[in-house]
């Protein structure tokens, strides 16, 4: 395992998301049908982000891995040769279909009064310099994990760096500096080409405890587009320490 903090943060994945955010959020990137899950595929993909979570040395709730442990299970039903089910058992996917339907109309009941608040909220200001952002998609920690995925998947650079220390603290002070001078900036201008696979590691984790504590707001302009990084405006004079 990577030792990368002088001073260790946990970020605990429930403060963003649960599983089920997650399972919506591989059918969304998908372009699945709910109502009909490859179930190998998902089941790849969502372990592939509980490796990625285990490699942030991220607290991963019990509710990730009793999640994993269920599609391990639905998978090894569905992979049984018909003649070995018996008859009239049901698709062994309903349950969890059933889950998904009804958490996802819950999310966006909440959402749409999200929404609701947003405008009202903007109803008796005159300050107009925000009425772009009702343009922008919120996004979720899994469109981070993904984008960083990309990052992660470049070719690293070829130079040896023995003992290489890097203070979380530190990144948390660049990044608010950098946003302190720019209005926004992308998710990738956070990563310098040469970046190593540690600063990649712990600028991301940087950027998780500033989202915790709502020092930055992270956007897209559309659903699986350009992640955009900005700075709370009532931060703008706040340091981190």
């Amino acid at each position: 395992m990577l030792k990368y903090l002088v001073m260790i943060i946990q970020v605990a994945l429930p403060v963003f998301e649960g599983p089920l955010d997650l399972l919506l959020h591989l059918i969304k990137q998908n372009k699945i049908d709910i109502y009909d899950i490859p179930i190998a595929l998902i089941t790849k993909q969502y372990l592939e982000y509980l490796e990625l979570m285990k490699e942030l040395d991220l607290e991963i709730a019990s509710e990730f891995l009793v999640m994993a442990a269920t599609l391990i299970y639905i998978k090894s039903k569905m992979l049984l040769p018909k003649q070995e089910q018996p008859e009239e058992e049901e698709d062994p996917r309903k349950e969890l279909v059933e889950q998904l339907i009804e958490y996802e109309k819950i999310k966006e009941a909440s959402q749409l009064l999200k929404e609701r608040y947003k405008v009202w909220s903007k109803a008796f200001t005159r300050n107009t310099s925000k009425e772009q952002e009702l343009f922008l998609e919120e996004l979720n920690i899994f469109d981070l994990f993904q984008a960083l995925r990309k990052i992660l998947d470049k070719p690293q650079p070829k130079i040896y760096i023995p003992k290489e220390t890097i203070k979380i603290e530190e990144k948390i002070e660049q990044i608010l500096n950098v946003l302190k001078f720019k209005k926004s900036i992308t998710f990738q201008e956070l990563f310098s080409p040469d970046c190593s696979k540690l600063e990649i590691i712990v600028t991301f984790l940087a950027l998780l405890e500033l989202l915790r504590l709502k020092f930055v707001k992270a956007f897209q302009k559309n659903p699986f587009g350009e992640i955009l990084i900005k700075l709370e405006e009532e931060n703008e004079d706040r340091d981190y320490i």
